[in-house]
């Protein structure tokens, strides 16, 4: 995962740090997990040619790796593979064993600890939406990270964001986020975080004159 610009955002004594949410988002992830049948674990997730259990592989696949660990990863992946080289390494476990790695996990460490534990927030935060709307099991992203979340999207490089919002204004409804100017995308802002990630199925919670445009966008061909 090349380098990602983190904007500053205000901090508040005693408010919950990014890492804590981190933490916090994959024990919610794990105590979902625990629920799933086998046909669940076998299901396809919202990310291209990765079941469920891919994505939970993906996920915990860079706990271990230190800094010679990810530049093999990198070079055996061409980089833009790395992530499906990390799922294939973790392929061989069971789905309890999966879960297992994740509980004694919780706490991120090494690449995805990077940023004060931004990455495995927002990326956590995305594939756990990613697990939940595949197989229609919706939940409530907890008010607090939605607003620390959202804002590190837009002008992170890695996500692919900036490209697909551009020239369009977001505003969420159920919590105080808007983002960018001109024709207006609105919805609840796990969908505006779903969109901004590139996943076409939250376009269905989206409205406004901006969404078309957005949905264009977010469009294979």
């Amino acid at each position: 995962m090349p380098a990602v610009h983190v904007p500053t955002l205000g901090f508040v004594a005693g408010a919950p740090t990014l890492m804590d949410m981190a933490r916090a988002e994959r024990a919610d992830l794990a105590e979902f997990l625990a629920t799933l049948t086998p046909q669940d674990w076998a299901a396809p997730s919202l990310c291209t040619r990765w079941t469920v259990k891919d994505v939970v592989a993906h996920v915990i696949s860079y706990e271990e790796l230190g800094t010679l660990g990810l530049i093999k990863r990198f070079l055996k992946g061409a980089v833009v593979r790395a992530n499906q080289v990390g799922v294939d390494e973790f392929a061989s476990l069971s789905p309890q064993q999966l879960l297992d790695f994740l509980r004694d996990h919780l706490t991120p460490q090494g690449l995805t600890a990077g940023f004060g534990g931004m990455i495995a927030l927002v990326d956590g935060t995305v594939h756990h939406q990613d697990i939940r709307r595949s197989l229609g099991r919706p939940r409530n992203v907890p008010a607090d990270r939605l607003t620390r979340i959202l804002p590190l999207v837009p002008s992170n490089p890695r996500l692919g964001a900036g490209r697909r919002i551009r020239g369009l204004r977001l505003r969420a409804t159920d919590v105080d986020w808007v983002h960018g100017r001109g024709p207006e995308v609105i919805g609840p802002g796990e969908a505006l975080l779903m969109a901004m990630t590139g996943r076409p199925a939250a376009l269905a919670d989206l409205a406004g004159p901006g969404l078309d445009t957005l949905a264009a966008r977010l469009s294979p061909g």
